[in-house]
């Protein structure tokens, strides 16, 4: 069973980077461009969510020799503490940069002359600033935890490391962690929620009761609505669920490591919420497509030219003909 999680692991973390990783790189290209010729406060929010997106990314290798090495953490103990820190604060940031993406969207519908004149991309960096703050300052406990781990009962000379990397714990550390997991659930997953939730679904019925709206960008802000909160409940719900399910139990769930598996996938997810929000990033794509549509075509053709060409039938037989 442990082998079969452990293989279901390393294939999701796979498809993740293979698939996250162009995207992303995609997008970042695009906000990049955006930002530096006319900063936008939404812009500046999807810039740092696809540069949280490329961290999680580029640590995902380390995941999958882990998942490989069946849980065992076989590389330089060094490395678990600080990989799995930025981990967890990517997953976390997330969750923050999409509500106030939520609250930017939510705010100009409401409030469209007065969210205007208060409307400036500093603020977004400052926000974005703090957010990169305070998942950092929630998630230090998980830096800290494996060098606790990591000595002698008397804690006076260095041991041998764990063979895991924040995955066993004795009941002296989850008296630490439970109740760290909890905050996890309030303040970083269950107040950004309930807030994407308020902005989003006021969103919808102020759209919906506006008459001069193209259908168009109606329904594009619904799916902009609709994604993130599917991206909420299904990425990073079950993981957060379960530190619900660890304190009342005052246990670590064993399950706990699977269901981290749907907060890596919201790297893969997190593109199609840059193209509902972005019309840079829907400009990029159509122009990627289109390009991609005339090299193969142009390709076609020459493969039609280089081709050699039969004569037709009649020719052979008038050729045969005596003369």
């Amino acid at each position: 069973m442990y082998t079969m999680a452990y293989n279901l692991l390393l294939s999701v973390y796979i498809i993740t980077f293979l698939m996250g990783v162009p995207a992303n790189i995609l997008a970042f290209g695009t906000f990049c461009r955006k930002v530096y010729r006319k900063p936008t406060p939404i812009d500046i929010l999807l810039l740092n969510l696809t540069i949280s997106d490329l961290i999680l990314l580029a640590l995902l290798p380390f995941k999958m020799k882990e998942a490989f090495d069946d849980m065992e953490w076989l590389l330089p103990y060094s490395l678990c503490p600080f990989t799995g820190f930025l981990f967890y604060v990517t997953i976390y940031n997330s969750t923050l940069l999409l509500t106030a993406v939520s609250v930017e969207r939510y705010l100009g519908v409401a409030h469209p002359i007065r969210h205007s004149l208060h409307r400036r991309p500093r603020y977004a960096l400052l926000a974005c600033v703090m957010f990169w703050l305070l998942t950092s300052l929630n998630l230090i406990v998980v830096y800290i935890m494996p060098y606790l781990q990591w000595r002698h009962t008397n804690g006076s000379t260095p041991a041998t490391p764990p063979p895991s990397c924040y995955l066993n714990f004795s009941d002296k550390e989850l008296a630490i962690l439970l109740p760290f997991r909890l905050e996890l659930f309030l303040v970083l997953f269950c107040i950004p929620f309930i807030i994407c939730c308020f902005c989003y679904v006021n969103l919808i019925l102020i759209l919906s009761r506006l008459p001069n709206i193209s259908r168009r960008r109606r329904l594009r802000c619904i799916g902009l609505a609709l994604g993130t909160l599917i991206v909420f409940c299904v990425c990073f719900g079950p993981y957060n669920i379960s530190h619900v399910v660890g304190f009342v139990n005052k246990e670590n769930q064993e399950w706990r490591t699977v269901a981290l598996l749907s907060s890596t996938l919201n790297a893969c997810l997190d593109p199609f919420i840059f193209y509902l929000s972005s019309s840079a990033v829907r400009s990029m794509l159509k122009h990627c497509f289109r390009n991609i549509t005339a090299k193969l075509h142009i390709l076609r053709c020459e493969e039609t030219q280089h081709r050699p060409q039969q004569k037709p039938e009649t020719e052979k037989y008038k050729k045969a003909e005596p003369s």
